[in-house]
């Protein structure tokens, strides 16, 4: 299966409903690892421009790097305006740049879809000899008792479902497997604050969500609305969740 095609459909309800990514993380990579507005950044897999923008907003000049059409077509739309925005159609393991262009290579929400060496290599090939790579997510914290009802709403009727993150663990084997020479991990606190419609749009903004015409879609759609009205407080729900990054060279 071409895996970057379980995002076809799913760009406009990504755009509008995946977080960004906390601030502190995007400060914590100018003010401790050296980047800058005068940087150079691949950010692979890039999707709707999600993270790329707040690097964008740093004066950086990104080359969002994304396999699919829908997903690129949204970032250019999105962030087409901007002089340090760069879009370009090319995967993890054939990002088409040049070699050495790159002071850093980022990759938020998606190194789990991945080949691990295929990745590690066009890396090496694409950053300059000092740069550094930041694997990005942000992470569920599954104590949470929402976070716990929707995983098991997501494994009942979503059959692409590996798991949050695309069952990404902490120190999973295949981020050390990528690095090799060790790596440090940030995390920053990022609690998503949703109202209803915010909420829906979050679920079907995943790869593995049913969409509308699917089998037992309204049932899907419906589970999702009923969790929340279970969570909500004054029209809102709180998700738990965590910014974190893995960041190291190779």
């Amino acid at each position: 299966m071409d895996e970057t095609k379980l995002f076809n459909g799913h760009a406009e309800a990504y755009a509008a409903g995946r977080p960004s990514y906390a601030k502190e993380l995007i400060d914590c990579l100018y003010g401790c690892y050296g980047v800058t507005a005068d940087s150079v950044i691949a950010d692979i897999g890039s999707g709707t421009g999600k993270f790329a923008a707040q690097l964008l907003e740093r004066g950086s000049t990104v080359f969002c790097v994304e396999p699919n059409d829908d997903m690129r077509r949204t970032a250019e739309q999105e962030l087409g305006g901007l002089s340090n925005f760069r879009s370009v159609k090319g995967d993890a393991s054939d990002t088409t740049l040049e070699a050495g262009s790159v002071g850093f290579v980022t990759t938020a929400q998606a190194f789990h879809w991945f080949d691990v060496a295929k990745f590690r290599s066009e890396c090496a090939r694409i950053l300059r000899p000092d740069g550094m790579v930041f694997l990005i997510w942000n992470i569920r914290d599954e104590s949470d008792p929402l976070n716990r009802d929707m995983r098991e709403i997501y494994t009942e009727y979503c059959p692409h479902f590996k798991g949050f993150n695309g069952g990404i663990v902490k120190d999973d084997p295949r981020i050390r497997e990528f690095f090799r020479n060790g790596y440090e991990f940030v995390s920053f606190a990022n609690p998503l604050y949703l109202n209803r419609d915010a909420f829906i749009l979050r679920s079907l903004s995943g790869s593995y969500s049913l969409m509308e015409g699917d089998a037992r879609y309204e049932e899907y759609l419906k589970a999702v609305a009923d969790v929340f009205e279970k969570y909500a407080a004054e029209g809102n729900v709180t998700i738990a969740n965590q910014s974190v990054a893995y960041a190291g060279s190779i």
